[in-house]
């Protein structure tokens, strides 16, 4: 039986866990409700779409289970092509917008099932819209979390957003087109620092092109990947940026000029 000290011990280390919990009540509930809302929404995708057996269908972790998802719904990307390409972008979507790890099986799947043009079309539009939903959920509740979770990186982007207040498109540009930083800080940590959406998104919209275009055409020849290291060799990541070197060269010519 525990002492009275070691009992008060505990209460108040776990008051201290509740204190540092960065999401209050309100906000865990109103996270709770967009989660139930695009449940809704994939459960509503997967009723309509026609009867059959669907134990294949699960998220990817590996190349091996992408192929044996690739075979299955190639079948019915010919035939319920519609559905399939609703189920594709609700699913990305919901990943993008609550961080879920994977959307890369998603867009090799894209060209896998689409081929280049139309899966680079296909990605971007799913990806930016994610992004978005991810944007606007964080300027909602996600404030405690970017400050938990990122505190010393948000305010080193906070000062580079601050400085480029004139050229912040070629900025989120160079980010998007780079691995500099990860897609999910840019998503949740832009509303923070007070990135306004419409150069959000359409750095996003362009920015995630490049990238795309990698993991997609790798993904229209699935068959010759060995692993998800291959997508992004030396060259790869050289090629990116650069891109993202050229999306800035603007404002660094027009910093020479000013000085």
């Amino acid at each position: 039986m525990q002492s009275k000290p070691e009992v008060v011990s505990a209460m108040e280390a776990g008051s201290r866990r509740r204190q540092e919990f960065p999401l209050s009540a309100r906000e865990l509930a109103m996270a709770g409700s967009v989660v139930v809302g695009f449940g809704i929404g994939l459960l509503l995708v997967y009723l309509s779409m026609p009867d059959s057996d669907y134990s294949f269908l699960k998220m990817p972790r590996s190349l091996e289970e992408l192929k044996v998802l690739r075979d299955h719904l190639e079948v019915y990307s010919s035939d319920y092509t519609l559905q399939v390409l609703v189920g594709y972008c609700s699913v990305y979507i919901f990943m993008q917008t609550f961080m879920i790890p994977g959307t890369i099986f998603m867009s090799l799947l894209a060209g896998a099932l689409f081929g280049v043009p139309r899966g680079i079309a296909l990605v971007v539009f799913a990806a930016t819209a994610g992004a978005s939903s991810c944007f606007f959920l964080s300027k909602l509740i996600g404030r405690p979390l970017v400050f938990s979770l990122w505190p010393e990186k948000l305010s080193l982007f906070q000062a580079q957003v601050a400085r480029r207040k004139g050229n912040i498109l070629n900025y989120m540009l160079f980010l998007r087109v780079t691995p500099t930083l990860p897609n999910t800080f840019i998503n949740m940590a832009s509303p923070i620092v007070d990135v306004p959406f419409n150069v959000f998104f359409l750095a996003t919209f362009i920015g995630l092109i490049p990238a795309s275009f990698v993991t997609v055409r790798a993904g229209s020849a699935l068959g010759d990947l060995k692993s998800i290291n291959d997508l992004y060799d030396v060259r790869s990541i050289t090629i990116l940026f650069l891109i993202g070197a050229i999306s800035v060269t603007p404002t660094l010519l027009n910093r020479a000029k000013g000085g």
